[in-house]
């Protein structure tokens, strides 16, 4: 599932949600072909997890627990 986000101006974020605990890179594919896609207007990539930890996926690409939400 992914969302995106704009903050105005064509900034955009892209979220996607992930049911694994420790999600790879491979999991953010579809935000790096939006981050290569809209270079500089990507601001960042979250890909939620249900894991414990945050975690880099690449540029400006992390994965993060979804509990972070509430957090």
């Amino acid at each position: 599932m992914g969302i995106i986000l704009e903050l105005g101006m064509g900034l955009i974020i892209g979220i996607e949600v992930n049911s694994g605990a420790a999600p790879r890179a491979d999991a953010a594919k579809h935000l790096t072909w939006l981050r290569d896609e809209l270079g500089d207007r990507f601001v960042a990539g979250v890909v939620l997890h249900t894991g414990p930890r945050v975690y880099e996926l690449g540029e400006r690409i992390i994965a993060a627990p979804i509990c972070a939400i509430w957090g």
